[in-house]
């Protein structure tokens, strides 16, 4: 499949909330437990403010996806460090397009000079996690049983990635 990335934007709100409240309500891959309103919207606008943050289009110019990197943290001895986030439309999954969509973000990264990505990302996600190993990321922690959703508690693994 074609895919353009297309910096997100305002116009994005509505495709991008749905895509994120399908992976709140279907499993564990978004860590809230309830869908979240289009006005939550405002913070991926802004902690992504000065990053790389895309949505992923198709060549018929469906929104299919979005991904984006924020600061791991305020305090500029971290500057080279991000959190890197995307979620794909269900029914376009296993199709290269997360794969693509990370070295873009990499790419984009590199021109930043962040030398490390992140990734926080459910035990219960073991898709994710499978994902992130094939693709370069080394497990670098773990806060065990911390989260409890769909009433089933879940570690928070870390991954870690040197651009």
């Amino acid at each position: 499949m074609e895919i353009i990335f297309e910096r997100m934007g305002e116009d994005h709100r509505k495709e991008v909330i749905d895509i994120f409240n399908y992976y709140i309500e279907n499993g564990f891959a978004a860590y809230p437990d309830k869908k979240l309103p289009y006005e939550f919207y405002d913070m991926f606008l802004i902690i992504t403010k000065d990053y790389p943050a895309v949505v992923i289009k198709s060549d018929k110019d469906e929104v299919i996806g979005f991904g984006f990197i924020h600061s791991y943290s305020p305090f500029s001895v971290f500057k080279e460090a991000a959190e890197i986030s995307y979620f794909i439309k269900e029914e376009s999954t296993g199709q290269g397009i997360g794969k693509k969509t990370l070295d873009y973000i990499e790419s984009e990264a590199k021109k930043l000079n962040i030398s490390t990505i992140l990734a926080s990302i459910s035990s219960l996600n073991e898709g994710s996690i499978n994902f992130h190993t094939k693709n370069g990321f080394k497990e670098c922690g773990r806060f065990l049983k911390i989260g409890k959703k769909f009433d089933r508690y879940f570690d928070v693994v870390w991954m870690q990635k040197t651009l």
